[in-house]
């Protein structure tokens, strides 16, 4: 997302005016979440000061600190909120923006992690996970529960391997969703959100 990254972390970049973040947020308490963990890293306490303690929203928001070791990868930083998270969770990616429908009273049963996969977009066609016959996205968002993670060592750690182990032990299940769902993985996929 770089330059618009070097003096604006990720989650602050605008969509039609508001934070890629508070879009997320609204949504969180639409679906009933009380508390909110946030993962700051690169420019994190402009984040902070944006966000505050999550009042203005109704909610509780806490932040766990990467700034010091650096950004941890989605696995590490998970391991490391670890403590402000209950037994099951949800993660929402920072640069996602979509209008799926957070379920703050999902059960994820035997599994460990529930993910939503998506269509597969332009700039990711062949897709990361099989679901049903065909090779889908992951859209950033899954629900998990702490117990596949606290094996793991706190260290800078990608999510997907701890994903494949899980899938093939059986214990994570899928959902596909159709709905509107944007990766703001780069400055021109932005601008395009901005004029959607």
């Amino acid at each position: 997302m770089r330059p618009l990254t070097d003096t604006l972390p990720k989650p602050l970049l605008e969509v039609n005016g508001k934070a890629l973040i508070i879009y997320t947020i609204e949504r969180l308490c639409q679906a009933g979440f009380s508390t909110i963990v946030i993962n700051i890293a690169h420019l994190g306490q402009q984040i902070v000061e944006a966000l505050g303690d999550g009042s203005k929203w109704g909610v509780e928001i806490l932040y766990s600190d990467e700034r010091e070791s650096g950004a941890l990868e989605s696995a590490g930083g998970i391991i490391k909120a670890l403590p402000l998270l209950g037994e099951s969770f949800l993660v929402v990616n920072a640069d996602v923006w979509c209008d799926y429908e957070f379920d703050s009273n999902f059960k994820l049963g035997k599994s460990l992690s529930h993910l939503v996969l998506v269509p597969n977009p332009e700039h990711n066609l062949e897709g990361d996970f099989d679901y049903e016959g065909s090779r889908y996205t992951f859209s950033g968002i899954g629900y998990y529960k702490a117990e596949m993670f606290k094996t793991n060592e706190l260290q800078k750690l990608p999510l997907a391997p701890i994903l494949r182990e899980n899938i093939a032990l059986g214990k994570c299940s899928f959902e596909l969703y159709k709905g509107v769902w944007r990766d703001i993985g780069t400055p021109q996929r932005l601008q395009e959100l901005n004029i959607y």
